[in-house]
């Protein structure tokens, strides 16, 4: 059985247009793959940054009730002050 050159042709046409849609059909594959793995990566390191973002905010609200107390004492410290200067100088108390 000789194939002509013209049933050689089409039968490699016909081949090569298989291996194109398998061709496109592993690239479409290996491209869902990367994006797949690129978005695991991308909520990995979103929920990375998530948690050092949340760390900081621990610390900052720490650091702040702190803050808060010294502020508190001071207050109390002012209070005890002033009231002492007015027993002491009763005097400049008075509103001419």
């Amino acid at each position: 059985m000789c194939i002509s050159a013209t049933q050689s042709i089409l039968f490699h046409q016909i081949q090569t247009s298989k291996n194109r849609r398998r061709s496109k059909r592993s690239k479409l594959q290996v491209l869902r793959l990367t994006r797949r793995r690129c978005e695991e990566k991308l909520g990995k390191d979103i929920e990375l940054k998530n948690l050092q973002l949340y760390l900081k905010n621990q610390t900052i609200i720490k650091e702040n009730d702190k803050l808060r107390e010294k502020a508190n004492i001071l207050h109390q410290e002012n209070i005890a002050l002033m009231t002492e200067f007015q027993k002491k100088f009763p005097h400049l108390n008075q509103r001419k």
